[in-house]
């Protein structure tokens, strides 16, 4: 066989392992660029009152995104239901927030979203000490699996978007979780760029999480929900929904964990305060 053979059938099988990469960027550059459609811009405005926040361009911005999500990632209906066009355009607007200030992709490493109709079981093996462990049956509404999955419950994806000033948001608590674990395990580190990055996350993170242990064993109020205090996974999690949904709140009270995640998510929502038009 030639030379001239060898080369053109490198040539060849190149290009079939770059095409794959290359017409998925094509996709998606044409979704980005096509008409966000009114239905789905009247279903945020009504349906996610945070929405309405944003200023124009981050509501374009967020409306490319959406565009990507729907037609990329499965959303699969568990438990009979069926999902519709419209559930789905909720969900991904909801999951895409967390992307709308640094450009990360759109959860590359996300298979397909779970969807039950209301909260679901999950069996849970719960180690007590001593080698002693107990399975427990444990109720959700929300969960991020590490290989991909993240099951939410349509009941409170609804709930955590009509009411978005109260820290409680189930599709942003389980996508901060997909954004940790672009590393591995969730651990309340999501990948940051450098050590010198981790750290000073690592040390404001730290302080926090224990004042929060410390402010709930006193019985004080907290802003942040009790299950933050949870582990540090579950705390930057839950931070995440207080950021986005109470950002004054937050760098009010705790300024230093609010310049932190708006750092790392590169927004600010304490001056998301007049709802903008679509």
């Amino acid at each position: 066989m030639s030379l001239l053979l060898l080369g053109l059938l490198g040539l060849f099988a190149l290009g079939l392992l770059l095409l794959p990469p290359w017409w998925r960027r094509q996709q998606r550059q044409r979704r980005m660029q096509a008409p966000f459609p009114a239905a789905w811009r009247s279903l945020l405005r009504r349906e996610w009152p945070l929405y309405r926040r944003l200023t124009p361009p981050q509501q374009r911005r967020l409306q490319q995104l959406v565009q990507v999500f729907v037609a990329e990632k499965p959303i699969i209906g568990c438990g009979g239901l069926k999902v519709s066009t419209a559930m789905k355009v909720l969900i991904a607007a909801q999951a895409c927030l967390p992307l709308l200030g640094h450009a990360r992709g759109v959860y590359p490493q996300l298979s397909q979203v779970l969807l039950y109709p209301a909260a679901f079981a999950l069996q849970r093996v719960h180690d007590l000490g001593a080698g002693v462990q107990m399975e427990r049956r444990e109720w959700l509404s929300g969960e991020s699996w590490q290989q991909g999955q993240v099951i939410l419950s349509w009941q409170d994806v609804v709930a955590g978007a009509r009411v978005p000033d109260d820290g409680r948001n189930v599709v942003i608590h389980e996508f901060a979780h997909q954004l940790d674990q672009a590393n591995g395990r969730a651990n309340g580190a999501p990948p940051l760029g450098s050590r010198e990055a981790h750290a000073h996350w690592a040390a404001v993170m730290q302080v926090e999480f224990q004042a929060l242990k410390q402010a709930l064993a006193q019985g004080l109020p907290c802003l942040l929900d009790p299950y933050a205090a949870t582990d540090e996974a579950e705390f930057f999690a839950v931070a995440s929904e207080s950021f986005f949904e109470q950002g004054e709140l937050m760098a009010q009270h705790h300024p230093r964990l609010y310049a932190l995640l708006a750092d790392y998510y590169g927004l600010q929502p304490r001056h998301w305060q007049t709802p903008a038009l679509a």
